[in-house]
């Protein structure tokens, strides 16, 4: 690989211009590309995934510098340091309001961040400032939700640190070919409400009818390269299951295959064993029981219904269908995107 002397100055300049900390992360991981770095090193460096860099060397590859560029402005500096912001993160992360001596609240707000920034810090903050550092920061006003008190932490420790680690070794040393993730869930023709802005004082309305329609959705993400896949069926059963199995063989027509899933039924019935034994290349790896925070598919299915399903009513069964499959052809369109959103923890 080699970089001609006035791209080299190009992407230096661009590295000395930027204020914006990941941008410049873009920048370096490719010139340490061109410097002959392996991905896995750079990501070793820069603490990113090795499909992170991966992307990153393949949207300059086809884009130049402007494939590098994020989608936001880094905007003016917050009054908080980055220490200071990462406590801050941590704190909304671990802890609710009654926990850092707020009492009877369990709901972070934007006056109370402001109210234990000011508390801690002493630093002064409007709630449009706090708003917009906790959108650079990755935070979003989302609904809590519950957490399975049967799941097992030692096995969903082990899992993290000796299965999914070896499976990544084995994609690394392409003893794996494609290391997938899997998962199911239901789409109805009217899902959930969600907050959303509207005039203070009034509710949007969504007109439905009481009818319920609904897909039962297959879906599957690339380790490796943040690639989608899906599947609508009636219902979840064998068959249907064999079916978006066949598609994935399909898609990926070479190679051993594993596939990340958990402990459903479908997922261990003997009617599935003949279709295995047919296609010893595919492997499924099962998760620990009570264990849907380790399967970013399900953080596929939250986006998914935050942005096309929630506060809608799907009068007829193949809008639900054609809107997931707008949704999952957007996506695919910046699979980086999905890395960063979904996999970067992993």
């Amino acid at each position: 690989m080699k970089m001609s002397t006035a791209e080299m100055e190009k992407l230096n300049v661009s590295m000395r211009e930027t204020s914006d900390k990941r941008l410049y992360e873009r920048y370096l991981a490719v010139r340490l590309r061109f410097e002959g770095h392996s991905f896995e090193e750079i990501g070793h460096l820069l603490n990113r995934t090795r499909q992170t860099i991966s992307l990153y060397w393949q949207a300059y590859q086809e884009r130049g510098l402007a494939g590098l560029e994020m989608d936001h402005s880094p905007g003016q500096p917050t009054k908080l340091t980055d220490e200071q912001r990462s406590q801050l993160g941590a704190m909304l992360e671990q802890k609710t309001p009654v926990d850092v001596g707020f009492e009877a609240r369990h709901t972070w707000t934007l006056p109370l961040v402001a109210e234990w920034i000011k508390m801690t810090f002493g630093v002064t903050m409007s709630v449009r400032g706090i708003s917009a550092m906790l959108g650079r920061m990755n935070f979003s006003f989302t609904k809590a939700t519950y957490s399975l008190v049967r799941a097992d932490a030692d096995a969903q420790a082990l899992f993290r640190k000796q299965t999914f680690a070896q499976l990544k070794k084995q994609v690394e040393a392409e003893e794996i070919d494609h290391l997938l993730f899997e998962d199911e869930s239901m789409i109805r023709s009217y899902q959930a409400l969600q907050y959303n802005w509207f005039p203070r004082g009034r509710q949007r309305k969504v007109p439905t009818y009481g009818k319920h329609e609904g897909a039962k959705l297959f879906g599957a993400i690339n380790y490796e390269t943040g690639q989608v896949h899906h599947r609508e069926e009636e219902k979840a059963d064998v068959a249907a299951f064999v079916r978006f199995l066949e598609d994935l063989l399909s898609v990926y027509p070479s190679g051993k295959m594993a596939l990340i899933l958990d402990n459903s039924r479908i997922h261990h019935a003997k009617a599935l064993q003949p279709f295995l034994k047919k296609h010893p290349r595919l492997q499924l790896v099962f998760l620990p029981p009570y264990s849907p925070n380790l399967n970013p598919v399900e953080g596929l299915w939250l986006w998914l219904k935050a942005d096309v399903v929630n506060n809608v009513f799907f009068e007829k069964f193949y809008k639900i269908k054609l809107h997931v499959s707008q949704f999952m052809n957007r996506i695919n369109k910046n699979p980086m995107e999905t890395i960063d959103r979904l996999l970067v923890w992993l």
